[in-house]
């Protein structure tokens, strides 16, 4: 049961070092939170000063985290399969902000998300990094679009490198793996309501 109510002083001690940095969260479930979660790792992480990389998958166009991480100072890559048509045209980032979002059929993606992998790879055994935050990548295990045994042998040696793994239905043998398991549970969305996503809150 979670300690809620103290009646004595309780003194934790922390660890400063970066010799302790290693371990593996998974983020997974229904509820809105699992990307934002993960961003909030990332803000205490740069306030620490370690260098964070984060990789979304599936995802692309304009969301608030891209320019917020601009001004942090830590990248984010999208590699859903529209982010890298964009990114063939040069462009720096996506010119529509209107709140338009387009999920393309698996099939479509399988391509940008196995580039996206060999990217992660590349990413976490770099030594640059601290965390390495893998945004959607239990949706694209799901999906059956990167092979799932590679993903799991990077868990298992991936150095002092942070992982930070977001999206739902997050395999089984991922969960047993990791260090820290959260399973975000949605129970109400004001999209049952029929409130549109809004800027600033879902993107």
């Amino acid at each position: 049961m979670a300690l809620t109510r103290i009646k004595n002083r309780i003194r934790v001690t922390g660890d400063n070092s970066k010799e302790n940095l290693g371990l593996v969260h998974v983020v997974t479930g229904d509820g809105k939170g699992k990307t934002t979660s993960s961003l909030g790792l990332a803000l205490r992480a740069i306030g620490n000063n370690l260098n964070v990389h984060m990789i979304q998958f599936l995802k692309s166009g304009f969301t608030g985290e891209l320019y917020s991480a601009k001004k942090l100072g830590f990248e984010i890559e999208q590699f859903g399969v529209d982010a890298l048509k964009e990114k063939q045209k040069h462009l720096q980032e996506f010119a529509d902000r209107t709140g338009r979002f387009v999920f393309n059929p698996d099939i479509k993606e399988k391509d940008a998300a196995m580039q996206g992998w060999e990217h992660a790879k590349k990413v976490i055994k770099s030594n640059d990094y601290d965390m390495v935050i893998l945004d959607e990548i239990s949706c694209v295990l799901e999906k059956g679009l990167i092979p799932l045994n590679e993903v799991l042998e990077i868990v298992k040696n991936h150095g002092k490198v942070e992982l930070v793994l977001t999206g739902r239905d997050a395999p089984k043998e991922l969960m047993e793996a990791a260090d820290y398991v959260n399973i975000v549970q949605g129970i109400k969305h004001p999209w049952q309501k029929g409130v549109v996503a809004r800027r600033g809150i879902e993107y």
